[in-house]
C-alpha cells in the first residue's frame, strides 16, 4: 500500500470538515475556525463504527499538518515590527507569561492534573492559545484528547473575553492604548483579540486594533523558548527515568527552526520593499491547517470522557485567564499606563 493509498482516506474527511469550519468560523470568529473544527469532528466520531482505514490519515493530519501549521504561522510575523512596537509592551507580557506559567504549575499540583494537560492549558493561556498548543503538543507528546481538552478550556474563557473585555476596559477608564495592551496580553487566540479590539474600537471610534494585534504577534515569539525548554525537559527526563542518554536531534522541535526561518524571510523581505500583503496567503493558509489538523484531533476525541473530566481543567483554565488579566492590568498601572 502506497504512501497515498493509507493517509489519503482520512487526511481527506478531515479537510472536508476543516473547510466547513472554516466557513463555520468566518461567520461566528468570537467562536473561530478550530473549535467548530474539533466540535465536527467529535460529533462525526461518535457515529463512526470502523476508522481504521481512515487511522493513517488522521494521525498524519493530526501530527504533521499541525506542525506545518506553526512553521508557516512564521510568515506573519515581521520582527522589526515587534522590535519597534511589541518592545513596549514586553514587561506586561512577560508578568503575564510567567503568572500562568506559575499558576499552571500550583494547580497541576494541587488538582493532580495530567502532566500535559497542565502544560498545553498553561501555554496555550500564557502565549497564543491555539498556536501555542499545536506547537507545544509534539514536543511533549500530547495525545489527541489532551489537545482537545486544552483547546476547548481555551476557547471557553476566549469567548467570555471577547464579550466582557470592552465593557470592563470602559468601566476601569483605559484609555485606547492602554485597552490595546490588555486586550493584547489578557486574551489568547488572535481571533479573540481582534475581537474585543474591534469591539472596542467601535463603541469609542478608535484604532487599538494595530496595538493589539502587534502585542498578540510579540507574545507569539515566546514559543520558540517554551518549546526548546520543554524539549530539553523531556530529554532531561527521559535520561533520568531510563538511565541513558537521550539523543537531542530526535527530540528537539526542528520544525520551530523553520517558524524562525518563515519569520526572518518576511522581516528581510519587508525591509527590502516587499508589501507585506505577499505574505497572507501563507498567513490564511498557516490558520486553515490548524483548523485541518484539529478535525483529525476531534476525530480522535472521546466526547463522554471529554465531558466527564472537564472540571478540574476548565478551573485551571479560569485560573490561569483571572491571573493574566489581573496581572495585565496591575503591570498598567505599575508602568503608569492605567
Amino acid at each position: 500500500m502506497t504512501w497515498i493509498q493509507k493517509n489519503l482516506p482520512g487526511m481527506a474527511i478531515c479537510l472536508c470538515i476543516a473547510i466547513l469550519a472554516w466557513f463555520l468560523g468566518s461567520w461566528v470568529p468570537v467562536v473561530g475556525g478550530p473549535v467548530f473544527s474539533i466540535l465536527i469532528g467529535m460529533a462525526i466520531t461518535s457515529f463512526l463504527k470502523d476508522k481504521a482505514k481512515l487511522q493513517a490519515g488522521i494521525t498524519f493530519t493530526s501530527k504533521k499538518i499541525l506542525q506545518y501549521a506553526v512553521v508557516l504561522l512564521g510568515f506573519g510575523l515581521n520582527l522589526s515590527v515587534i522590535a519597534k512596537t511589541g518592545l513596549q509592551s514586553l514587561p506586561i507580557i512577560v508578568s503575564t507569561i510567567a503568572t500562568s506559567l506559575i499558576l499552571a504549575f500550583l494547580l497541576f499540583r494541587l488538582l493532580k492534573l495530567p502532566t500535559n494537560l497542565a502544560i498545553l492549558a498553561g501555554v496555550g493561556s500564557s502565549i497564543c492559545g491555539g498556536s501555542a498548543i499545536a506547537a507545544t503538543a509534539p514536543v511533549i507528546h500530547a495525545d489527541d484528547e489532551e489537545v482537545a481538552q486544552s483547546i476547548s478550556v481555551i476557547f471557553l474563557f476566549n469567548v467570555i473575553a471577547a464579550l466582557i473585555f470592552p465593557t470592563l476596559g470602559g468601566i476601569l477608564g483605559l484609555s485606547d492604548y492602554g485597552f490595546g495592551l490588555f486586550a493584547g496580553t489578557a486574551v489568547n487566540d488572535t481571533s479573540s483579540v481582534t475581537a474585543a479590539a474591534a469591539s472596542w474600537d467601535a463603541i469609542h471610534g478608535s484604532n487599538t486594533l494595530d496595538t493589539a494585534t502587534i502585542v498578540k504577534l510579540t507574545r507569539t515569539l515566546a514559543i520558540i523558548p517554551i518549546t526548546l525548554v520543554l524539549a530539553l525537559y523531556r530529554a532531561r527526563s527521559a535520561k533520568q527515568s531510563g538511565g541513558g542518554s537521550v539523543s537531542l536531534k530526535k527530540i528537539f522541535p526542528w520544525f520551530i527552526l523553520f517558524f524562525i526561518l518563515a519569520s526572518v524571510i518576511t522581516t528581510v523581505a519587508t525591509s527590502l520593499g516587499a508589501p507585506s500583503s505577499v505574505f497572507s496567503p501563507l498567513k490564511d493558509l498557516s490558520k486553515f491547517f490548524i483548523i485541518w489538523a484539529m478535525a483529525a484531533i476531534g476525530l480522535n476525541t472521546n466526547l463522554v470522557k471529554l465531558v466527564k473530566t472537564g472540571g478540574k481543567p476548565i478551573l485551571l483554565g479560569f485560573c490561569c485567564w483571572v491571573g493574566i488579566a489581573c496581572v495585565s492590568l496591575l503591570m498598567q498601572h505599575l508602568l503608569h499606563i492605567w
